[in-house]
């Protein structure tokens, strides 16, 4: 045999070799190998007191240090009012939930709904409807439960939130949307990012108006501090909402207020709102909430005319009045006798403080000097200005003036902030392209409770043995081409 056959030779035995080797291992060489774990749902409808939303939330079952990583697949505004609005037409209330739920019936895999967390939070204006009439409140609350029960998914239940958790749960909400919690870092895995400080939240509904931060002291009263084990890490806050402090029942404390002071009138002299603008209101409407006591005498039907007056300086004193500033001795509060320690550090301000301050463009971290001047010219414009100014606003032009005022009040002298803390407020709807609100913190706290999902195993091969025998295999297909071409050519030869 010549040296060129024995090359040849050589070579085909090394295919041969290459291809059995890789043979043996791709058949023999099986064991358990564990599959990714599979996605999470969840279904949280926000039912606040002015409108209703449903939010769709996934995340892997493998949580990270026992949180999940929860991302928002959709979100769903129901049409209407809030819940409670429907008082008196309780089945309504659960008949708007159903397009919504009818949507999220369709992201959601099939095999994977019966399985699926779905809750109802209900927040101030059903804590308004409870204290109002409990019954009522009741009666919504049972045909919501019956919509959402027609269903295939883990009803969980619809139940009012406390205004802490609310709060507390905006908190978690922003934090995690800013990173502050948990960040995937460049050694790609989930970590505790470092030197980072956590952020306040400062949220403004309809009803109420929460405040949550970490402070740099104990907590001096219990009914205001709440805990949180989040990613591994424990979290100690304070939180509280006041209830009655949101934008849309402020409003009517402060016209109630105004009609106090000469109650046999039938007119209404309001300084927040524009000059030239005017109104009719009836009792029933002025006095159908717990937030404002009704004369000892109301005629539901009498109807009151409002008339602006325009006058910023008397509007911020009327707005003082419906607060109690004062503090007891040795200790420090918020307002109403609240126990509050000072702020501490950066503050997201959201929902009613975004959408006022941004129609008046002062989301843009504008000095307080700036911000206060801003406010006062707009509410120093008559109402044939500002409608020329804004021909195509909404219905709530002439409220702006109000709330950006009652704004600065809250935040200036309710919750203490001051001229050089204003400049730590950042006003936004948003936090890393999401809305910011109670429910993705309400998810990801639910999470802690869910056992983290078993892992599925089957007999497969782990990578490393399929990338061995795939690399046998080309390496046999070369060697026996390389001994063919050099056959054909020896002969040619």
């Amino acid at each position: 045999m010549d040296y060129k056959t024995k090359t040849i030779a050589g070579l085909l035995a090394a295919t041969c070799a290459f291809s059995i080797i890789a043979l043996i291992l791709s058949v023999v060489n099986v064991k358990d190998v564990f599959l990714p774990p599979s996605t999470k749902y969840g279904l949280v409808f926000d039912a606040g007191s002015t409108h209703t939303a449903l939010y769709i939330y996934r995340w892997p079952a493998d949580k990270e240090n026992g949180t999940g990583i929860v991302s928002q697949v959709e979100a769903c505004t129901v049409p209407g009012p809030g819940i409670s609005s429907y008082a008196d037409n309780p089945a309504e209330a659960g008949a708007i939930l159903k397009p919504c739920l009818d949507k999220a019936m369709k992201i959601i895999p099939a095999e994977q709904q019966r399985d699926t967390p779905t809750y109802l939070g209900a927040t101030a204006g059903m804590r308004l409807l409870r204290e109002q009439n409990s019954t009522k409140a009741e009666q919504v609350f049972a045909e919501v439960s019956k919509a959402i029960g027609e269903y295939p998914v883990d009803f969980r239940g619809a139940q009012i939130l406390t205004g802490n958790e609310e709060g507390s749960f905006g908190w978690i909400t922003i934090n995690y949307l800013l990173e502050t919690l948990v960040k995937y870092s460049f050694a790609e895995k989930w970590e505790h990012p470092q030197d980072t400080e956590v952020l306040g939240a400062l949220d403004l509904g309809g009803a109420s108006t929460q405040i949550t931060f970490q402070p740099g002291v104990t907590t001096e009263d219990n009914s205001t501090s709440i805990f949180f084990r989040l990613y591994g890490r424990n979290y100690s806050l304070y939180t509280h909402s006041y209830l009655c402090y949101g934008q849309t029942q402020a409003l009517k404390m402060l016209l109630a207020a105004l009609h106090k002071r000469s109650p046999s009138s039938q007119q209404i002299s309001h300084p927040c709102y524009p000059a030239g603008y005017w109104e009719n209101v009836t009792m029933s409407d002025l006095y159908n909430s717990p937030c404002v006591r009704a004369p000892s005498t109301p005629s539901p039907a009498q109807v009151l005319t409002v008339i602006g007056t325009g006058d910023p300086a008397a509007c911020s004193t009327a707005i003082q009045k419906l607060f109690n500033f004062t503090c007891g001795a040795n200790r420090t509060c918020g307002f109403n006798g609240v126990y509050q320690p000072p702020v501490r550090g950066q503050f997201f301000a959201f929902a009613g403080f975004y959408y006022t301050f941004h129609f008046l463009n002062l989301t843009s971290q504008q000095s307080f000097s700036n911000v206060n001047s801003t406010i006062q010219t707009f509410c120093n414009k008559s109402w044939a200005e500002l409608v020329e100014t804004f021909p195509q606003e909404d219905k709530f032009l002439h409220t702006y003036c109000s709330v950006a005022i009652y704004i600065l009040t809250l935040l200036l002298d309710g919750y203490k902030f001051n001229e050089h803390t204003w400049s730590n407020i950042h006003f936004s709807q948003q936090a890393a392209n999401t809305d910011i609100g109670w429910t993705l913190g309400f998810m990801l706290n639910f999470t802690n409770m869910i056992p983290t999902e078993a892992l599925e195993h089957v007999k497969g091969h782990q990578p490393s043995v399929w990338a061995g025998a795939v690399s046998f295999i080309v390496l046999a297909i070369v060697a026996g081409l390389v001994a063919a071409f050099l056959q054909c050519f020896w002969k040619t030869k």
